[in-house]
């Protein structure tokens, strides 16, 4: 190779080593997030289906049976079962969060659940390992794949949001549409511990004469540093000679500089969309009762239609029995709210004393158990008996 050519390579190659800074291990490491994030590991989806599983979970579970005079509540074994003791080994919170979070996560929109029966009578319920189950199209109908063995769907509790428009039998969740989400809040996490741990970010910045001979070596400056620096007590003023020393202040980039605060909150308020919960669940914005309210009408209430069809249909053989959850207690009522609405509905005979007690959380008393109406709180059978009602009765 000629003088020129190696002249020209040198020059290169000179030229490319102040770049090689972005290449290297440390820098990759402080800037870059590498590996698969599962959903349930990202703290916003974590957060957001936590609550989703905690509310509908902590809902009592009424078995209704349909009657000439409207729906009334049941309360028998099966009622007991279903609502206390689903599962011999958890709870019924423990039990349909395990539901639930198969339904948005490891199920990817469904989650199956085996009755065991013994003589006709329900035992137990299980929920299964949604990583061991499949599902094999058999015509327009399915079968449920668990462990190797293929079972009837009939024999099994299937529950299923978002149906696949292919198979409306298989629910579709939200892998696909939160993946990118959590990789972008995977990656901000990553640059905000990088950012935070980087060592580039000086509080001062001292200038100082660089021909002195102790500025030459690391040792020199060490020793200044302590000479004229360096104190024994807060506050100490610092005393360094006008000619070889400028003290400036610096101030580091912070995460508002970089914008990173503004695309954190945006995709807090994506995962929020997507899975259908109040931003403030996520961290992104303040509680509002009717966004709240709103919330539990519609994604709680989707969720449980879900269960409660699931259920009814499947462990019931009565045609006028079905399952409900309680829905109205996870509504936003303020307490005063609550008995303005029960004196109300009490002095007009629609509800008795003890049913606006059990309303506001108080328990029954003795003598409430009548519908009184008009101002003066005369049980509803006897408003005729009125003396102002009858003729002559001012006399």
């Amino acid at each position: 190779m000629s003088k020129k050519k190696k002249d020209v390579a040198r020059s290169i190659k000179t030229r490319a080593e102040p770049e090689k800074f972005l290449c290297t291990m440390d820098a990759y490491e402080t800037l870059c997030c590498s590996g698969y994030t599962r959903l349930s590991q990202n703290p916003e989806i974590q957060a957001a289906v936590g609550k989703i599983a905690d509310l509908i979970s902590s809902m009592t579970i009424h078995l209704m049976s349909n009657t000439d005079k409207g729906d009334v509540r049941i309360r028998n074994e099966l009622s007991k079962k279903v609502d206390i003791t689903p599962n011999k080994w958890m709870t019924r919170k423990t039990f349909i969060s395990a539901v639930v979070r198969n339904l948005l996560l490891e199920g990817d929109g469904n989650a199956v659940v085996y009755p065991e029966t013994q003589n006709g009578l329900l035992m137990n319920m299980i929920p299964l390992r949604m990583g061991a189950v499949s599902y094999l199209e058999d015509g327009y109908g399915y079968l449920i794949g668990y462990e190797g063995k293929y079972l009837n769907p009939d024999n099994l509790l299937h529950f299923v949001i978002n149906p696949d428009p292919d198979y409306p039998w298989k629910g579709t969740g939200y892998k696909t549409t939160l993946k990118d989400v959590a990789h972008n809040l995977k990656q901000a996490a990553a640059t905000e511990k990088g950012f935070m741990e980087s060592k580039w970010k000086p509080s001062i910045i001292v200038k100082v004469d660089g021909l002195t001979e102790e500025f030459a070596s690391k040792e020199g400056r060490g020793k200044l540093l302590k000479q004229y620096i360096e104190t024994s007590e807060a506050g100490e003023p610092w005393m360094i000679p006008a000619d070889q020393f400028e003290v400036q202040e610096v101030r580091p980039l912070s995460l508002q500089d970089i914008a990173l605060s503004e695309s954190v909150t945006l995709d807090k308020k994506t995962v929020a969309a997507i899975l259908g919960v109040p931003a403030f669940v996520v961290g992104a914005g303040e509680f509002d009762k009717d966004e709240w309210n709103n919330f539990i009408k519609t994604r709680i209430g989707t969720i449980c239609n879900a269960i409660e069809q699931e259920l009814t249909r499947k462990l019931l053989l009565s045609p006028d029995w079905y399952f409900r959850f309680n829905v109205r207690s996870l509504y936003a009522y303020d307490i005063k709210e609550l008995a303005q609405v029960g004196d109300d509905q009490y002095i007009r005979g629609i509800m008795t004393g003890n049913e606006v007690r059990d309303w506001i959380g108080l328990s029954p008393m003795e003598g409430l158990d009548d519908l009184i109406i008009l101002e003066n709180y005369i049980p509803r059978g006897m408003i005729g008996d009125q003396k102002k009602l009858d003729k002559g009765g001012e006399d």
